[in-house]
């Protein structure tokens, strides 16, 4: 009888590389996101080093004497690769992999891997496959010849992963049927959102940055049975679930794709429909995690990222999520938010709190309806209950008395 042998994938072992160019800089912090960006990819990160320099090298990233101590460092701890913190050049990644004879990915592409590795819908495969054809067919030779040294693995999988060996003309070609596949994906997106809007339903975005509980709050208060991971994107493609509030008026939720440092400009251009999903909602909830040291960073890049899609102007209730963590902050601010509430959506915790204040808020957008209706318009209360906020209903000899809050486009319809 023959034996069975276990064939186990090539471990791949990453020293991960930063440029910190002022004191300002979150360069630390942003390689510890790094390391577990890297690790559902399948790297273990074996060390870090950090240039401070003014600015990013042109040609290598970082400077000769650098070059040197990582080379060093990735042989004394058995590195088969190199990540740079920042999105590379195709000349800062063939000049910089030369220098170190080993493969050499960036954030950028550490990041692709993850999206091609958790995309699940066809939207999702589509933006995934555009994001990593507009990013490697500038990259080509470089990517080529690193990728090469192990055979593949990170940065190879997905949708995209034969894409590296075609020419330019190949890749521009499947750019262009990606691009009118994500227009007509588009197009039904538009279209699902003109009837909503029709429906005259109150949509609430979700948005946050990546782990702060946005899956986790929708699958509390609607049972959406999104995947639930504490780890960076473990949800891709957006979730949008009805939710009756104790008035019995109806909300749309919509999760979103969370938001991470340095995006990739790719993934944003990709995944704009996605994302703007937030564009022509009601309200921004934001979620935040408060047990999170980097906290406030993460809040700004957050309004930053929304500010880069158009996002502005929209009314924003921030929930500081994760109250039942003992790192929790007892006191955090966000002057960008309208209101502020605190939450542990694991829990339930004061979430009621936040769905009282999402319907203050809706009222306050809405007309105050006093009227008697015949008991021939009887029907008329329903639909006050569907979009509006029945606050007293009472059968008279004349008609029934309503007392509600109503969106001034059913208010027209009702007096």
């Amino acid at each position: 009888m023959a034996e069975l042998y276990e064939i186990k994938e090539q471990e791949e072992r990453f020293v991960l590389v930063g440029v910190a160019s002022s004191e300002k800089d979150d360069t630390v912090e942003s390689l510890d996101e790094l390391e577990e960006l890297a690790a559902p990819a399948g790297a273990v990160t074996v060390g870090k080093i950090i240039q401070n320099r003014e600015s990013i090298h042109r040609a290598t990233y970082i400077g000769k004497g650098k070059i040197d101590e990582v080379r060093a460092l990735a042989i004394e701890t058995g590195a088969t690769g190199v990540v740079c913190d920042d999105e590379l050049s195709a000349t800062q990644l063939k000049n910089l992999e030369d220098a170190l004879q080993m493969k050499v990915l960036d954030r950028t592409i550490i990041i692709l891997d993850i999206f091609a590795k958790r995309a699940s819908t066809r939207e999702g495969k589509i933006q995934v496959e555009l994001a990593q054809l507009r990013y490697s067919s500038t990259r080509l030779i470089g990517l080529r010849n690193s990728l090469s040294r192990l055979g593949g693995g990170i940065g190879t999988r997905g949708p995209g992963e034969k894409k590296l060996e075609m020419d330019r003309r190949i890749i521009k070609e499947r750019i262009m049927q990606l691009r009118h596949e994500l227009d007509e994906v588009k197009q039904n997106r538009e279209t699902s959102r003109s009837l909503r809007s029709k429906n005259m339903i109150p949509v609430v975005a979700i948005v946050g940055y990546t782990n702060a509980g946005k899956s986790t709050l929708l699958n509390y208060l609607t049972n959406a049975g999104v995947l639930e991971e504490d780890k960076l994107f473990a949800t891709l493609d957006p979730t949008t679930r009805t939710l009756a509030m104790e008035s019995g008026q109806q909300i749309l939720l919509t999760d979103t794709v969370g938001f991470v440092r340095k995006l990739p400009h790719h993934l944003i251009e990709s995944f704009r429909s996605t994302l703007e999903e937030a564009k022509y909602a009601d309200i921004i909830l934001h979620v935040v995690d408060s047990s999170n040291p980097d906290v406030d960073r993460q809040m700004h890049i957050v309004y930053d990222t929304l500010n880069k899609l158009g996002i502005q102007d929209k009314l924003v209730i921030t929930a500081f999520n994760k109250q039942d963590k003992p790192e929790a902050e007892p006191v955090i601010k966000d002057f960008k938010a309208d209101h502020t509430v605190k939450i542990s959506a694991k829990t339930g915790a004061e979430v009621d709190k936040l769905l009282l204040l999402i319907e203050k808020v809706l009222n306050e957008r809405k007309v105050l309806l006093e009227k008697v209706f015949s008991y021939q318009d009887a029907g008329k209360i329903q639909t006050i209950r569907k979009y509006g906020q029945l606050l007293e209903e009472e059968y008279q000899q004349e008609g029934i008395f309503v007392k509600a809050y109503v969106p001034k486009e059913v208010y027209q319809t009702l007096v």
